[in-house]
This record gives C-alpha cells, structure tokens and sequence, in this order.
C-alpha cells in the first residue's frame, strides 16, 4: 500500500503501465523506490488513473514462473482510490493494527 502521483500512462500489448512517483509507502512487502512501474493487465482504463493525479494504492508483486518477470501489479482486485488526508489517516491507523 502505498501513495503515489500518476507521471505517465503507455498501452503496451493487451496491459497498460503507469509511471507512478511513490510518495509515501505505508504497508510494503518488497521494496519501493521514488520511481516504479506499475502494472494493470487491461487497456480499458480501469481503474481510471488520471495523469497528475495522486491515489492511494494497493498492488501485489508480481513474479512470473521462470523468475525473469518482477514488476508491480494492480490486478482487479486491487485497491485504487484517490488520495485525500482521510485516505491517509485510515490508511495510517490500519498499518499500526496490521
């Protein structure tokens, strides 16, 4: 789980990548830099991530079988929600309890 700003959105084959500035990681299981890639296996727009925009997310790790894929993905049902101070202070008070 974390915060990030939406840099870019590129279509690549049948999935859809967004750069994201990470501005705070809250709960996180492998490490995050400033910058990532992250990952939504369709080109429909959902969930609608806008460019400049900041949400809080909730992505897995993705590692595909032979090892040669690691990358961050959003899958459906992941976790998208603009990002708003309330977002933060829930968001806060869970990782205490989790």
């Amino acid at each position: 789980v974390f915060h990030g700003r939406i840099l870019a959105r590129h279509l690549v084959g049948e999935e859809t990548r967004y750069e994201v500035e990470v501005k705070t990681p809250y709960r996180h299981r492998f490490p995050l830099v400033p910058r990532e890639y992250v990952w939504v296996p369709n080109t429909c727009g959902c969930p609608p991530l806008r460019a400049g925009g900041e949400y809080l997310l909730m992505a897995r790790r993705h590692v595909n079988y032979e090892h040669t894929l690691n990358r961050i993905l959003l899958q459906d049902d992941g976790y998208a929600r603009p990002w708003t101070p309330r977002e933060e202070r829930l968001v806060r008070g869970a990782a205490r309890h989790c």
